[in-house]
């Protein structure tokens, strides 16, 4: 099973509050595909091992700009009090890009924890 991390989003992964999440690149991925939720999996130190957060199906995937997200998306992104330009301007810093990025937006539910 293919691993999806959730290193900058862990607490909203955890506590539930995010269902959605973009990724650069991810043009593979449908619905019904299930990936293992880990909080980081890349830049493991000598020793460290992936965490396991829990696994994920997919239930929406469809690629768009970054400035296409909405309030609502925010929301789902697990950030109930930030602005659409908040939000963008984090992902940006985080990950690269511009915010006319063509992104692949996944829309997901929890199957395990």
């Amino acid at each position: 099973m293919r691993n999806i991390s959730f290193s900058s989003t862990r607490q909203q992964f955890v506590d539930g509050s995010k269902d959605v999440t973009r990724r650069m690149g991810w043009k593979f991925l449908k619905v019904g595909d299930r990936l293992r939720a880990v909080e980081k999996c890349q830049g493991l130190k000598k020793g460290e091992k992936v965490r396991v957060l829990g696994v994920i199906e997919v239930v929406g995937v469809r690629r768009e700009p970054l400035y296409k997200i909405t309030d609502d998306d925010v929301r789902r992104e697990g950030f109930p009090d930030w602005t659409i330009e908040q939000f963008i301007n984090f992902y940006c810093k985080a990950f690269g890009g511009e915010v006319d990025r063509i992104v692949t937006r996944i829309e997901f539910r929890k199957i395990k924890t």
